[in-house]
């Protein structure tokens, strides 16, 4: 089993390395439908797995210069309470089946978001870059910082539930919010923010004794050098060909969930 749990992580890390989507999105379902983990082991889990497997990537963008660190705050100004809130009532939910039904359905109902957020991902882009010299787009400005702290703490909240939302969902949103941010500067902005979250829900879930050390070291084995090569042969790939794969996937994915609880 322990081989298995290596080999989904090595294909999960390759899809990301490729797509630089779907890490939470397919790690969570396959260790839930495939390996029969419970919705709670395998959330804390990954929410850890994630914060690991993705925290390498921000001192390359970092050192670019490619992270927007004000933005970063207000999103954690929302999101971490939000995280905390949600871990709160988790640990005072009582019951293993009212935690997994929630897990289940929120799981669902954000792969879902992630998988509309990918396919239209280009079409979010070219509508705020054509709205922001309206007059709609500089009332949106003027209270923009209020608007991403309360878009932080619904991330934070679907993201502690389920481990999906930090990555194509937070970009999404960020796209729509600050169109003239570059797209590298988005990427690399959500992906420091989805770093802290992750990290911080993963650490709540843990204390609750949700986490599996186990689990999480065989799937970084395979993951690690899955993301390398990904990555490597993702460069040759056209975003056009895998997001509607993988958009395509995440709603099948979604839906089965939303439909099962």
């Amino acid at each position: 089993m322990e081989f298995a749990y290596s080999f989904a992580g090595l294909v999960v890390g390759f899809i990301v390395g490729l797509t630089g989507i779907g890490g939470g999105a397919l790690m969570t379902p396959i260790l839930i439908v495939l390996f029969g983990i419970p919705p709670v082991t395998a959330v804390s889990t990954d929410l850890l797995y994630a914060a690991i497997t993705k925290c390498g990537g921000t001192f390359s963008y970092a050192r670019k210069k490619l992270i927007e660190w004000k933005v970063v705050i207000l999103l954690l100004g929302g999101s971490l309470p939000g995280s905390l809130l949600t871990l709160h009532y988790l640990s005072g939910l009582g019951g293993l089946e009212k935690v997994e039904y929630l897990m289940n359905l929120t799981l669902g109902v954000s792969l879902v978001l992630t998988s509309i957020a990918v396919f239209l991902r280009s079409r979010i882009r070219d509508l705020a870059m054509s709205l922001q010299h309206t007059a709609f787009a500089q009332k949106v400005r003027f209270c923009r910082p209020y608007i991403t702290v309360i878009m932080g703490v619904a991330l934070g909240a679907m993201v502690t539930l389920s481990s999906v939302g930090a990555g194509a969902l937070g970009t999404a949103l960020l796209i729509l919010l600050y169109p003239r941010m570059s797209m590298p500067t988005i990427v690399g902005t959500d992906l420091v923010h989805a770093v802290v979250l992750t990290g911080v829900a993963g650490a709540g879930h843990y204390h609750m004794g949700g986490v599996d050390l186990n689990l999480l070291l065989f799937l970084l084995i395979g993951s690690l050098p899955g993301v390398f090569f990904g990555s490597h042969l993702g460069t040759r790939l056209s975003p056009k060909v895998m997001q509607p794969i993988m958009g395509s996937i995440l709603l099948a994915i979604g839906l089965r969930f939303v439909l099962a609880g």
